[in-house]
């Protein structure tokens, strides 16, 4: 069985972001402009800070592709941190003389102890055994999901080869649910030193019928799918199609009526947002979720000091009023991943061409 699967490694203020890919056919033909384009999507949006005038992200390929097509080896994506030449003394990788006085200045100013709600800062303090939450919000950053982004374009090429697209709306922003009031709902959080939360909706559309099993529980597609999609940093919920509403609706309109016309099984409805029993059923995926306010804040909540157990107001850590936009081109990211790595499990070969007679093939059995 083919896996499409992939790893992250860096921090928010480290050096650079990898991402490797393993599980990619050879023969796929890969567009860096493309990735940058993707990335530069992930930066934009109404409402985001000041990192993301100091950043603009582009990924480096660094293996796994000669010529601009795939070899079937591993893919290794770099992005650069602009803002490392600032942080290679308090960042870095080799041990520092803390008898210097200017590097441990450095050091200790940039040293966490206030931990901020909201964050993986208290519980990741306490579960790694770490006395300066630097360690801990390095990593927990939104920052990873930029290398997250980039392996999402590779998916995205993947599956444009097969005309499967993946595109995202937001649908509202605190309690604003159009362009105007959404800028003038950001610019009152911004004035009062606050953060903004909202919702947001991903479409797959030509997914082909089967992807995902209902044999086993972790090879559902709609629960790999609310996995992917609830791993993003601040994703306080998932729901499919019709969602929550169904709580509310009988059987008679909660499911989909089946038609045969024109040579093919089609609905008229989408309540089940494309999935049942844990497979693609032909229709468009559809899905919505719900991103929580930044936690980080200029107005901030209370807390403790872990060093001291006093209270405190919360640490300040460069920040966003509102990345609900940014957020959900992350999720567009993790659902073509998950698409592809169920797309390349039902129709796997290790070249492109050997799974496009796959995929054919197939299609012509459903006839």
């Amino acid at each position: 069985m083919n896996k499409f699967r992939f790893l992250t490694s860096g921090e928010s203020h480290g050096e650079c972001l990898n991402a490797i890919i393993d599980g990619l056919p050879s023969g796929l033909e890969i567009d860096g402009n493309f990735i940058n384009s993707e990335l530069a999507r992930r930066q934009g949006g109404y409402g985001r800070g000041g990192r993301m005038r100091i950043e603009k992200d582009t990924a480096k390929i660094k293996s796994g592709i000669r010529f601009s097509k795939t070899t079937g080896a591993p893919v290794c994506l770099e992005i650069a941190n602009k803002d490392w030449a600032n942080w290679t003394v308090p960042m870095s990788v080799d041990a520092v003389d803390m008898s210097d006085a200017e590097i441990a200045a450095l050091v200790e100013a940039k040293k966490i102890t206030k931990v901020r709600p909201g964050h993986a800062d208290l519980a990741g303090a306490l579960k790694y055994a770490h006395d300066d939450v630097r360690n801990i919000l390095e990593r927990s950053s939104a920052r990873e999901t930029a290398s997250r982004v980039a392996v999402g374009a590779v998916a995205k090429s993947f599956l444009n080869s097969f005309n499967i697209t993946v595109c995202s709306k937001v649908l509202q922003i605190g309690n604003a649910f159009d362009e105007e009031t959404i800028k003038a709902e950001i610019d009152a959080a911004k004035e009062a030193g606050d953060t903004l939360g909202g919702y947001f909706e991903v479409k797959i559309q030509n997914v082909p019928v089967g992807l995902g099993s209902f044999v086993h529980w972790d090879r559902k597609l709609d629960g790999r799918l609310a996995q992917a999609v609830m791993s993003i940093p601040a994703v306080k919920s998932f729901e499919l199609g019709a969602g929550k509403e169904t709580a509310h609706m009988t059987g008679s309109k909660t499911h989909d009526e089946i038609f045969y016309e024109n040579g093919k099984y089609i609905r008229k409805t989408n309540n089940a947002g494309g999935i049942e029993g844990g497979m693609s059923n032909g229709e468009e995926i559809v899905f919505r979720a719900a991103m929580k306010a930044i936690p980080t804040m200029k107005k901030p909540l209370n807390s403790v000091d872990i060093k001291t157990k006093e209270p405190y107001k919360a640490h300040f850590e460069r920040s966003d009023t509102c990345a609900v936009e940014a957020c959900a081109v992350v999720a567009e990211s993790m659902a073509a991943i998950v698409i592809t790595d169920a797309f390349l499990e039902k129709f796997g070969g290790d070249s492109f061409t050997e799974i496009k007679r796959n995929y054919e093939s197939y299609l012509k059995s459903l006839d």
